[in-house]
C-alpha cells in the first residue's frame, strides 16, 4: 500500500472514524479525541499491510469498529490515569489532616491515653493497622509489615474507626 492510496483513504474515511469516535468516547475525554483517530488508523495500516482486512465488511464499517474499540481502550486509560490522580490527591490531604491534627497540638498525652484506649478495645485485625498508624506509619509500610493489601489497610482503618 502505498501512502498516496492510504491517505485517500483517510480522506474518505475521516467523518466515519470521527463519529465513532465522538459517539463512544466521553465528552470529558474530547482532549483526546486526535490520539484516538491517531491509533484508529495506525491499526489500520497494521491490518491493510498485513492483509488481515478480509473484505468480508466494508472499509469503512471495519474503520468504525476500531475507532470504536480504540475510543472505549482510551476512555479506560484516562479512567484509570484519573483514578490514580484521586489517590494521590486523597493521599496529600490525609498526610495535610495529619499535619493539622499535630500543630493544633494532636500530641498532648490527654488525647493519646484516650486513642490508647480506644484501640484497645477494638479487634486484633483493627488494633495491630492502628498501632502501626498511630505510631506514624504510612498504609503501605503497615500493608507491608502485616502482609495485607494496602486497600485492607485502609478498609480496616475506616470500620475500625466505626467500631
Amino acid at each position: 500500500m502505498t501512502e498516496r492510496e492510504f491517505a485517500e483513504i483517510i480522506a474518505e474515511t475521516k467523518a466515519v472514524v470521527l463519529s465513532a469516535i465522538g459517539k463512544t468516547l466521553p465528552s470529558r475525554f474530547y482532549h483526546a479525541v486526535d490520539d484516538v483517530a491517531q491509533e484508529t488508523y495506525i491499526r489500520a495500516y497494521r491490518g491493510l499491510a498485513g492483509n488481515t482486512f478480509r473484505g468480508e465488511a466494508a472499509l469503512s464499517s471495519w474503520l468504525y469498529k476500531i475507532a470504536r474499540n480504540e475510543s472505549l481502550r482510551m476512555a479506560k486509560k484516562l479512567l484509570r490515569e484519573e483514578e490514580k490522580s484521586r489517590r494521590a490527591a486523597d493521599d496529600v490531604n490525609r498526610e495535610k489532616g495529619a499535619l493539622a491534627w499535630q500543630a493544633d497540638g494532636g500530641h498532648d498525652d490527654e488525647k493519646i491515653a484516650a486513642m490508647t484506649r480506644a484501640i484497645a478495645g477494638l479487634p486484633a485485625k483493627y488494633r495491630d493497622v492502628f498501632d502501626l498508624l498511630i505510631r506514624g506509619h504510612p498504609e503501605k509500610e503497615i500493608a507491608r509489615r502485616l502482609s495485607i493489601r494496602p486497600g485492607t489497610v485502609k478498609s480496616r482503618i475506616s470500620r475500625g474507626k466505626e467500631l
